[in-house]
């Protein structure tokens, strides 16, 4: 019963973390594009083995206005997945993973963990495209909500260095949200919402049915300019399932 015990414990452990997760998109040094799972305020990165196997197949689209250029599958790395990719000035790219196996929740129901990311190199305006999904309006700073493609108000979302440096700020009543950039270097902004609304999807069995969906979204920014950054801490470790 002890060793039971301790194994839902783990299980309940190991859901709460994914949840608290996100997924963000960097620039490789090279050629190509990172996409990270962790808490990047944090200094954290999941690896491989743990939690980022846990991802299926992540997939990105590389986007100019409004036009797709290209897409493609995640390849998995030990402490990534990479794309063959990057985004030019005034593309995005948009990243998810809408396979992530469903979990058990507290109340014996399924739970969908969807996570997404999307990177942008500058402020020109960008329609949505992920089901929640957190887009520049043209103006520097100043950022746009969407849920399932209409404005998101009263929500909020979470601006950060990997310094650990947070700011917070809600969507006014039509979906927008203001923030100052003052360091120089990269900045992650994040935002969850909830669906407790059952639902079934697609799976390798056939359909799966689920109780309730997580979705979470991050936007990626490097700030050309500003106050030179505060140094990161040191990396925190992964999640080590048992």
């Amino acid at each position: 019963m002890k060793k039971l015990w301790i194994t839902l414990a783990a299980l309940a452990c190991a859901a709460g973390t994914v949840q608290a997760h996100q997924i963000w998109l960097e620039t490789a040094d090279g050629q190509g594009t990172v996409l990270r799972f962790g808490e990047f305020g944090e200094n954290l990165r999941e690896v491989s083995p743990g939690l980022l196997d846990k991802f299926v197949q992540p997939t990105a689209t590389l986007v100019a206005g409004k036009n797709v250029k290209t897409s493609a599958q995640a390849v998995k790395a030990r402490d990534a997945y990479m794309l063959p990719f990057q985004a030019g000035q005034g593309e995005s790219i948009v990243a998810e993973e809408a396979r992530y196996p469903l979990y058990n929740m507290k109340d014996g129901g399924k739970g969908w963990y969807h996570p997404a990311a999307r990177l942008i190199t500058d402020f020109a305006a960008q329609e949505p495209r992920l089901v929640l999904d957190l887009v520049p309006t043209g103006q520097a700073g100043e950022f746009r909500l969407y849920f399932q493609g209409r404005p998101m108000a009263k929500t909020k979302v979470t601006l950060v260095t990997q310094s650990g440096w947070t700011r917070e700020a809600q969507t006014d009543a039509e979906g927008r949200v203001q923030f100052s950039l003052p360091w120089k270097g990269p900045y992650v902004a994040e935002v969850s919402h909830t669906e407790r609304t059952p639902g079934e999807r697609p799976g390798a069995g056939g359909p799966e049915k689920y109780d309730s969906v997580s979705y979470s979204t991050t936007l990626s920014y490097v700030q050309p300019q500003g106050l030179e950054p505060l140094p990161a801490g040191p990396a925190a470790a992964p999640y080590q399932s048992k």
